[in-house]
């Protein structure tokens, strides 16, 4: 019997990546990127140049298209095989990255006379600008005794589609109005390639608040804002469960790829939760940390727990038959790009590039050659909000301990460990909760930096085991593939044929997990008074810098 492929398609924020994927060992065959023309619009409307608000972020869906007439055929050239062998195709997009569209899915910022309009555009998932709505949702679900808030940790992020929706309404109406849905990138992209309208469960459960078959009811939604009663009407639609297949490919999107009209496309996913058979992180207490731009944590459990600051715990939500939970940092590799682009001296950039060194790996070096402390440093990871346990993404990052003897790799090292003493606040988290964690996983782009590999261990006292793919994404997204074509019974089998990992790649050492107790007792300290009462600081630099901005803004 001839071999058989698929391919899987991970929508990023700046990029779209194809894989071609052998189907029955997962052999990864062929690859291709492609940059989006607008990457993230943030400071000012394409069509207008006129500015944007501060903690805006937005996308153009032709970059989407962009991904799959260029990335999908040059990922089947590469591969060298007949296109006529490809049985499925799958993608996965990041979340909650949500546009408002027509019935017939055509997306407002196309239609002529919204083009000039932001809110016509799809809010990217790090589009921030929503927390005021966000934090009233919150308050009403608690106010009322909604069930569904103890499902999200007790607290609605700005980063969801209810938040943006809301903003939507209340600050561009008839935007809202014109919008017959207000539907998940995932579900948009999968739209477009088989001509069917379909929504997933776990982009409905975690971005959506869809629990136990239901959305919140109208009388909450009055409650936020009457004219917010109909919101749930532009996200209503039969939920698909993943791995499921959401139709044929179209004509048209065979002609876009290059594949054959008619084979299978799977139901939408997220990028991390798509990851986890990728990893085979598919047993409880596996937990998976997707680490970019931002990190996102996933992980199933055999039981239901409500876990305080969590993004959400969804049935069926990363494999059919657990429970699945999410959590997740802001910005991670965001962090550490801005120091490097923001505070890097001249002199380390002119010595990592005579070593045919970037500036990361130069100063990851060097920080690694330190132990563990001896910056006399402790940072908070919120540069992009905290995401998870505190759900408030107006807070802003800290660092102390400095004085005129501080260097560059100094200050690099300490953000590294302030994102692994993020991930281990959201550990103890789950543990605290009953919901236990007996193993990290890592991957993403982030896995190929030791240092910050082997700081994640001994920050967590975990062993770390990493994706043995580049790819995690879309060979999770192939998986997925595979099974809607047929040709694994579901999603667990598929994984355990494609899927790749490293196990305990590295191992916590006894010592460095001791000296880094002690400074992750100086983090929480920082971490309960900044992001827990103890002042409003960084609440009122916020409000006095986008004040400044708006002003800036208007003139």
């Amino acid at each position: 019997m001839a071999d058989e492929y698929v391919v899987g398609v991970d929508f990023g924020t700046l990029s779209g990546r194809a894989l071609v994927v052998r189907v029955r060992d997962g052999a990864e065959l062929g690859t291709a990127v492609c940059e989006y023309r607008h990457a993230v619009i943030e400071h000012e409307l394409p069509a207008t140049r006129a500015p944007l608000p501060p903690d805006w972020a937005l996308q153009d869906p032709e970059d989407y298209l962009d991904v799959l007439r260029v990335a999908v055929p040059a990922a089947v050239r590469a591969a060298g095989i007949d296109p006529g062998e490809i049985i499925g195709i799958a993608t996965d997009f990041t979340a909650c990255t949500v546009l408002p569209s027509t019935a017939d899915g055509t997306p407002l910022c196309r239609v002529p006379e919204f083009a000039g309009r932001p809110h016509a555009y799809p809010k990217l998932w790090k589009h921030h600008a929503a927390q005021p709505q966000a934090d009233r949702i919150t308050a009403l679900a608690h106010e009322r005794g909604e069930a569904w808030i103890g499902r999200y940790g007790g607290r609605i992020s700005s980063e969801w589609e209810f938040a943006k929706g809301l903003q939507m309404l209340e600050e561009d109406p008839e935007i809202y109005t014109a919008a017959a849905r207000f539907i998940e990138a995932a579900d948009w992209i999968v739209w477009q390639l088989c001509g069917r309208e379909t929504r997933n469960v776990c982009t409905a459960g975690y971005k959506g608040q869809h629990q136990d078959g239901a959305w919140p009811g109208t009388a909450y939604l009055t409650a936020l804002n009457p004219g917010f009663a109909d919101f749930t009407g532009k996200l209503a639609h039969p939920l698909s469960p993943l791995g499921g297949r959401a139709g044929d490919l179209t004509e048209q999107a065979a002609r876009w790829t290059g594949l054959r009209p008619g084979i299978a496309v799977a139901v939408g996913n997220v990028d991390a939760h798509v990851t986890a058979p990728a990893a085979q992180a598919v047993g409880d207490g596996q937990l998976l940390a997707v680490m970019g731009t931002s990190t996102c944590h996933v992980m199933n459990a055999g039981r239901l727990a409500e876990v305080p600051g969590m993004c959400g715990v969804v049935d069926g939500g990363i494999i059919s038959g657990s429970w699945g939970y999410e959590a997740g940092q802001s910005a991670v590799g965001d962090i550490f790009a801005w120091f490097v682009d923001n505070a890097v001296p001249a002199g380390y950039r002119d010595r990592a590039a005579a070593r045919n060194l970037d500036p990361h790996e130069y100063l990851s070096e060097l920080a690694g050659r330190q132990r563990v402390g001896e910056h006399g440093l402790v940072a908070l990871d919120w540069l992009g909000g905290n995401r998870s346990v505190l759900v408030d993404h107006d807070l802003s990052g800290v660092l102390i301990g400095l004085t005129l003897a501080t260097r560059p790799e100094d200050i690099y090292r300490a953000l590294l460990e302030a994102t692994a003493f993020g991930t281990r606040t959201i550990i103890e988290s789950f543990n605290h909760a009953g919901v236990s964690v007996r193993e990290l996983i890592v991957a993403g782009g982030l896995v190929r930096n030791s240092v910050l590999m082997q700081i994640y261990a001994d920050v967590t006292g975990l062993p770390l085991s990493v994706l043995a793919s580049q790819q995690g994404p879309a060979l999770g997204s192939a998986i997925h593939a595979a099974v809607a074509a047929g040709a694994y019974p579901d999603v667990r089998a598929a994984s355990a044929a494609m899927g790749r990992i490293d196990r305990a790649a590295y191992l916590p050492d006894p010592d460095r997990v001791a000296a880094y107790s002690a400074l992750y007792a100086e983090y929480r300290a920082l971490h309960d008074h900044f992001g827990r009462g103890g002042t409003e600081a960084l609440h009122r630099l916020r409000r006095i810098r986008n004040t400044a901005r708006k002003e800036v803004a208007t003139t």
